[in-house]
């Protein structure tokens, strides 16, 4: 039997056995990319995070029973404003930056829609945009309005957030207390400083659709309502699971369940609400002004995409994460040895337990990279277990001689001046020639490659960093 998936619920602030509410149909939404600009690496962890739950979940209820949605926000005002400093028009903006998205993410390893839908099935992995769904915003908001839950105010829909007794309970903040932090100064047209926009006029030059609750002049949705329309769309009112990054908790997910509770009548949007912890560079916060903003491409010109990954992962997704070089240089190494021990030997069929209990246990990340390291010291039975689990976690996905070759074309090594040397290195260890040898060894680190000496008298070589 497959371990008893735990997961630590936001909305419970407890780690709780995780009990799908239809277990043929499990359902995942996350909150995905706003396509103004270059994704930079924090944007990175949550999608790698969650890409790793929904292997699990995946792995755990077939993969024919897990439905996961990721949305992509391409209607915002900084998409506006980046597509005018740019003198193109938003769709032109939008679409080059989430195709540099997806390229990323291929290069992280993260899985895409075209990997796991079927043609002719029922999609499993779908990627909404906002744009597509703006007829679903619109109903909710009319659906929001007649129930009380929201009202029009200067061509403005605002969601009157004080008729919701229990606003705040995601994020653990009493109304009262809101209300009493409030700012001083907020726009006339609100009843309560806490009302949120359901939808909005637009300015020139602003894309705009026919407006809902009888709003004569055109207009766009507010940030929040597009999640709950997509979510409802493609999960269901209520799903198993909704995940993303801690500073959207409040107020953009305590946002997102109040419009779905009132709109729908569920007495939750999603019953398990996981969020990731936040990113440093360094041991600092990540800015443009430090001069310390890295771009994912920016990242992918140094190192593999594998590389990145397992740096993400070594963090327990909860945790705050320090990026830093020393990181990325000790995740290479681990690679190179994972590598070589599992060689080129197949997966095993089954997740080793020590794996896969780890991170059924919340996801617990570095007890399960400490299960891997434990089995690449052994024979083919245990290299065939080092590479499911690592597969499982969307590592080692090549054989080693594959991944060699890429190293050794991206540094542009000259593959046989490095035999030449490292037999001129063996020819001069075997004279006890020590100069010549460590002259060999020299020139090799010179190029770039390191040696290692087996016990059986061969030499491997890889490309060090």
């Amino acid at each position: 039997m497959a371990p008893m998936l735990r997961l630590y619920n936001t909305l419970t602030g407890a780690k709780e056995a995780f009990a799908p509410i239809d277990p043929a149909q499990v359902r995942m939404y996350a909150c995905g990319p706003t396509v103004y600009d270059a994704a930079h690496i924090g944007n990175a962890r949550p999608i790698i995070v969650f890409d790793l739950l929904f292997r699990l979940l995946r792995h755990l209820y077939g993969p024919a029973h897990v439905t996961y949605a990721r949305n992509v926000t391409d209607v915002d005002d900084k998409i506006n404003a980046r597509a005018a400093e740019r003198g193109i028009t938003i769709r032109e903006l939008t679409d080059g930056t989430l195709a540099q998205f997806h390229r990323d993410l291929r290069d992280l390893g993260v899985l895409s829609p075209e990997d796991v839908n079927v043609p002719g099935e029922p999609p499993r992995f779908i990627e909404p945009r906002a744009t597509d769904h703006i007829a679903e915003m619109r109903a909710m908001i009319d659906a929001l309005v007649a129930g009380g839950h929201a009202y029009v105010a200067e061509g403005h829909v605002l969601f009157d957030v004080p008729a919701m007794p229990d606003y705040g309970r995601l994020s653990k903040r009493p109304l009262d207390e809101m209300e009493a932090g409030a700012r001083v100064e907020v726009a006339p047209y609100k009843r309560s400083p806490l009302d949120f926009v359901l939808w909005k006029p637009s300015k020139p030059g602003e894309p705009s659709w026919p407006s809902p609750a009888g709003i004569a002049e055109p207009g766009r949705p507010g940030w929040h309502i597009e999640c709950s329309a997509m979510s409802a769309k493609h999960l269901g009112k209520t799903f198993d699971i909704h995940a993303g990054g801690i500073d959207l908790i409040f107020p953009h997910h305590e946002n997102e369940v109040a419009q779905s509770r009132c709109c729908f009548g569920t007495p939750v949007m999603a019953n398990v609400w996981l969020h990731n912890g936040f990113l440093q560079v360094e041991g600092e916060k990540m800015s443009k002004s430090l001069g310390n903003f890295i771009t994912i491409r920016d990242v992918l010109k140094d190192w593999p995409g594998e590389v990145v990954r397992l740096t993400m992962l070594k963090t327990h997704y909860r945790q705050p994460i320090d990026w830093t070089l020393r990181g990325l240089e000790e995740s290479s190494r681990v690679l190179d040895r994972w590598y070589n021990a599992a060689g080129d030997t197949p997966a095993a069929e089954a997740v080793p337990d020590t794996v896969l209990d780890a991170l059924c246990d919340d996801l617990n990340t570095p007890a399960a990279i400490n299960a891997l390291h434990g089995l690449a010291g052994g024979g083919s039975d245990e290299a065939a277990s080092l590479r499911a689990g690592a597969n499982l976690f969307g590592l080692l996905t090549r054989t080693r001689s594959d991944r060699e070759q890429d190293q050794v074309a991206a540094a542009g090594i000259d593959v046989a001046a490095v035999e030449a040397l490292i037999a001129e290195r063996r020819a001069a260890r075997a004279a006890k020639d020590w100069a010549a040898s460590d002259r060999a060894r020299d020139a090799l680190a010179a190029m770039g490659v390191s040696v290692k000496d087996n016990k059986d008298g061969t030499s491997t070589w890889t490309v060090a960093r």
